[in-house]
């Protein structure tokens, strides 16, 4: 409805201007916004406020010539000047239905734009260690990354979903030796863990499996062998079980990257190689760009000249890669990435990266480093605080399984998928989480992930009723027409919607699609689930006050296709959350 109220304006300017009334110098944006005050209207104008000072005219003089010039047909029920110059416009009830249809017939497209206009997008929300089970600060950025990139595609952009696995330099070597020590224990050998290696008893547990299917097939080999195969073993696992905690929240991703890659030989159009890593490449061109300077045997990245508070080191004076070299040939393949079937979407034009707060330093760094490589402005990073779990109000600090860590494979088993998500999507990616596994699982209004979805399956039940009363809603297809623009025909059936709950909930509606925008806009997927509360709230409320299913068939019929675009709007939301609509609870 925005773009329909903003042609008003903008032909009320353009009328105005040419009769003279107003010497406009060009063609000011219209201004519209939605009223913090719902009383004042749908719509609110601030362009006579905007245009005082450049007409030299008072803006409730110019308020009036722009209402004088309004066009006079169906869209506004009233026009108001207000205060020092403000235009309310308080939508017709042909505008509402006209709001209503579009939800109805769009379904799964309503709301959608054309924002991200085709370009191509790179969102990495889950960068891991394959080392020991994800945590459910991985959890939380998996349900925003997840939405955001929902949120994108509804938006018009073309995105691609990425998983970063951290499975090169020494903490993959510990984990080898740690895994080795475990497997010699449960062949009864004396071989500690060690003291700065990985002691959790999920080790344990592979170690018993690799006993089941190896044997002592390397009990007697050099310690080195052992580590190094191990370490491969026990990756192939970790990465599994990884995937699978993906897969069970029912995440899919376009690329799972190894940052191993970045260290092996760039390979050729013709398949041969040339013999230059990925991190080679990367500081040529750093190099090529005047971006690269010796100090005190190692090289640095002259990172200062861009938005970074110090130079930063790439290569150490012992000869070795600082943990930034690989970062930046990452960041690098993500934009300059071939079309090919491993990467059918090729490279992105912009990135977006999800990763947790303790990362604040690192961001300006890395947006230095991606300017100095010819993509400045292109890389955009979300950082997410802290989730801290609760049980019945009481914090958990351990598993009761393991007696460590609660792992965020745990947390998706004992609360479910949908749970999960969602309440992991309750609060700003700024903002810490308070976890309560207890409130997740409950199935009462005070869960809110249960509160919406029961709107959803409550829509479905009332449909089901009405057509065992002989109301199908798919019938209304026909009886409740689509018009051009803004209806006007008195014999609409919507018209009958009359009741204030009806009106809430259609202009609630109505709101959708600039909330969208808005979270696509701000990388804030989370307004989402407090519009989904708020959804399931408003229709609540109509259920209460309004008889669907009554004797007036004509009323029984609008507030059936009232209840449907609802769920349609809901199941669009909860889909973007990445979160289920059921139809029955």
């Amino acid at each position: 409805m925005r773009p329909i109220v903003e042609a008003h304006i903008n032909q009320a300017l353009s009328s105005a201007a040419a009769s003279g009334e107003l010497s406009l110098a060009g063609s000011p944006e219209s201004a519209v916004e939605r009223p913090r005050d719902p009383s004042h209207g749908d719509w609110a104008c601030t362009i006579a406020l905007k245009l005082a000072k450049e007409l030299g005219k008072n803006p409730r003089e110019i308020a009036r010539i722009i209402v004088k010039h309004l066009a006079k047909d169906a869209t506004f029920a009233k026009v108001e000047i207000a205060g020092p110059g403000f235009i309310n416009l308080t939508l017709s009830d042909s505008a509402l239905a006209a709001m209503l249809r579009e939800a109805f017939e769009q379904n799964t497209a309503y709301a959608s734009t054309n924002l991200g206009a085709g370009r191509t997008i790179n969102v990495e929300f889950i960068s891991a260690n394959p080392t020991g089970p994800m945590h459910v600060g991985h959890g939380r950025w998996a349900a925003l990354g997840n939405a955001l990139c929902n949120v994108l595609e509804h938006t018009g952009w073309k995105v691609c979903k990425e998983f970063y696995i951290n499975d090169a330099g020494n903490q993959m070597d510990k984990f080898g030796e740690s895994l080795a020590a475990r497997y010699l224990q449960e062949l009864g050998e004396q071989a500690p863990v060690p003291e700065d290696g990985y002691h959790g008893t999920y080790l344990i547990d592979i170690a018993k499996e690799l006993v089941n299917e190896l044997g002592t097939s390397y009990l007697e080999v050099a310690d080195d062998t052992r580590n190094a195969a191990m370490r491969e073993l026990g990756y192939q696992r970790m990465l599994k079980s990884q995937q699978d905690v993906c897969l069970a929240l029912g995440l899919t991703f376009d690329v799972w990257f190894s940052e191993r890659e970045l260290y092996e030989t760039k390979e050729q159009g013709d398949g041969s190689a040339d013999g230059i890593s990925e991190v080679e490449v990367m500081l040529k061109k750093l190099e090529q760009g005047g971006y690269l300077f010796e100090k005190e045997g190692a090289t640095w990245f002259r990172s200062t000249s861009f938005t970074d508070d110090k130079d930063r080191v790439l290569i150490k004076s012992d000869g070795t890669y600082t943990y930034f070299a690989p970062d930046i040939a990452y960041h690098l393949d993500k934009f300059e990435r071939p079309v090919n079937e491993r990467y059918p979407k090729g490279g992105s034009e912009y990135l977006i990266n999800i990763w947790g707060a303790d990362h604040h330093g690192y961001v300006p760094r890395m947006q230095a480093a991606v300017a100095a490589l010819g993509h400045e402005g292109r890389l955009s990073v979300i950082l997410g605080q802290l989730v801290n779990l609760f049980r019945d109000g009481q914090p958990v600090r351990m598993s009761k399984r393991t007696g460590e860590m609660v792992t965020f494979e745990e947390l998706v088993e004992e609360v479910g998928a949908d749970a999960t998500k969602y309440l992991m999507l309750s609060r700003s990616a700024d903002q810490p989480i308070d976890f309560d596994i207890e409130l997740a699982k409950k199935q009462d209004a005070s869960n809110p992930v249960y509160y919406v979805q029961y709107a959803h399956a409550r829509i479905c039940s009332v449909l089901r009723k009405a057509r065992e009363a002989g109301l199908d809603v798919e019938d209304l297809m026909g009886e409740v027409a689509a018009l051009e623009g803004v209806p006007s025909g008195d014999g609409d059936l919507l018209l009958l919607l009359q009741a204030d709950a009806e009106k809430d909930l259609i202009r609630y509606i109505g709101q959708l699609g600039e909330l969208v925008e808005q979270c696509a806009r701000d990388l804030t997927p989370f307004k989402l689930a407090y519009y989904a509360e708020g959804l399931a709230s408003r229709f609540h409320k109509f259920y209460t006050d309004c008889v669907i299913i009554g004797e007036d068939t004509s009323l029984s019929r609008a507030r059936l296709y009232l209840s449907e675009t609802t769920r349609r709007v809901l199941a669009l939301v909860l889909g973007l959350l990445g979160v289920s609509a059921p139809e029955r609870m």
